[in-house]
This record gives structure tokens, sequence and C-alpha cells, in this order.
């Protein structure tokens, strides 16, 4: 239970400060951290990210940063779409299911070491306008694919989701991080759903990880802006990458239950 809640609030913390990519981290958590089997962390995962991010959003709605018609359309491809990554969670080995974790991790991660350019787009045109036509088919790919991954590894996918959103559809960070918030709430909710059938959930567990990460995150969001964007950025890849490391190591020397 003080795993639970210590874990929770790193994860919230994460959640508010970057609008995602906490998320990422709360399985590992749960399994190594809480003891809960990889069957139960994954709607475990799924249940604690879509409430927290739901928090982390409060603080931000009175921004009008939010782009309320493309998170509807990513939210909603992706939401179907986690209905097939949970159909196939649920066919491999979950020793195959960390490890493939462990290499999203690895991809988000680098991709967070490169850095995010606002290089503009289709979404989010310089008069503030919206091609439609060439935003509609990006923000549709964007949710199936991030919709998938919620399914499948149990992740909210905020932190593929603000690569996306900046470099793809060409939202602005503010915006962006915002954005991101509604899509992982979808996300998570349909997730959720997908796997709440498929194993007994430890409540006890599950609301002190809810509660400390909902607190977490509201904590974080009220300072957001005043901290270092790119130095967070740049650690949190780091302890990405050691954590996947970790799960790799433990997969492999210690296979999980299922």
């Amino acid at each position: 239970m003080i795993a639970a809640l210590g874990l929770g609030a790193a994860i919230g913390i994460l959640l508010g400060l970057l609008g995602g990519g906490g998320s990422i981290l709360a399985v590992p958590a749960l399994i190594y951290g809480a003891g809960l089997s990889v069957t139960a962390a994954v709607p475990t995962s799924l249940l604690v990210v879509g409430i927290s991010s739901a928090a982390a959003l409060l603080p931000r709605l009175r921004t009008r940063q939010i782009r309320w018609r493309i998170a509807a359309i990513v939210g909603t491809a992706g939401a179907l779409a986690a209905f097939g990554g949970a159909a196939l969670n649920q066919l491999l080995d979950p020793r195959l299911v960390l490890i493939g974790l462990a290499a999203l991790m690895v991809a988000a991660a680098l991709r967070m070491l490169r850095g995010d350019g606002e290089t503009g787009g289709d979404c989010a045109l310089p008069d503030g306008g919206v091609n439609w036509r060439g935003c509609l088919p990006k923000a549709i790919g964007t949710g199936i694919a991030v919709g998938f991954l919620t399914g499948l590894f149990g992740v909210g996918g905020g932190f593929l989701l603000i690569p996306a959103l900046v470099l793809l559809l060409g939202l602005p960070m503010p915006a962006a991080v915002g954005t991101s918030l509604v899509i992982i709430v979808i996300n998570s909710a349909a997730g959720f759903a997908a796997h709440a059938g498929d194993t007994t959930l430890d409540y006890r567990i599950a609301a002190a990880f809810t509660a400390a990460a909902v607190l977490g995150s509201l904590a974080a969001g009220r300072f957001a802006t005043h901290v270092p964007a790119e130095r967070l950025r740049r650690s949190f890849a780091y302890l990405v990458l050691a954590v996947a490391a970790f799960v790799v190591i433990q997969a492999v020397v210690n296979p999980p239950a299922s």
C-alpha cells in the first residue's frame, strides 16, 4: 500500500507536468512495486491513468488551449482500436507483453531526447484554422495507433500523443498538452472497459494508487508552467530508459505471473 501511494503520486506528478508520459511507468510500478500480476496491472493502470489525467486536465480548462474537435476525433478512433489491442493482449504471453512495453518505452525515450519542434501543420494553420482534408486522416491514424497500444500495454499513450500532436498534426505545445489529456481519458476508459472482465481487481491498491496520482497531478498542474520543459523532458526520458532496462531484466530473470 505504501508503494502504491508513493508510485501513484510520482506518476500523477509526471502527468500534471508533461500532460502525459507518467502512464508508461504505471504498469511496471503496479507489477514490481505493488505486486500485481500483469493481467491485473493493465486494467488497474488504465483506471489510474484515466482518472488522474482527468484531474490533471482541470487546471488547464481555463487556458482554452484544448482542441476539442481534434481530441474527439483522435479519442474516438483510439477508443475503438483499444478493444483490438486488448484482444491481442489476451493472446500473448505476459513476458512478451512486458518486453514489448519495454521496447515501446525505449522508442518513446529516444524520441523525447531528440526533442520536438513546433512546426505547424494541417490541424493548426497560421490563421488558427484547420485544413480538414489533411488533418482528418492524420488525426484518425494517430488515434488508431495510440488506442491500439493503450489496449495492448495498458498505457494512456501520452508519451506518443505529444510528439504526434506536435509534429504530425502541427499543434503548438500548450495545445498538445491539454488535448492529449482529453484523449488519454477517452482511451483509458475504452481500454479499461475492454479489460475489466478479464480479472478481479484489487480495489484497495487501485484506490490508493489513484488517489495519490490525482493529488500529484493536481499539485503538479499548478506549477507546470514554471518548470523548464526541456530539462524535465530529458530527465524523464532517462528515467524511462532505466525502467525499460529493469523491466526486460525482470521479464527474463523473474517471469511475471499471468
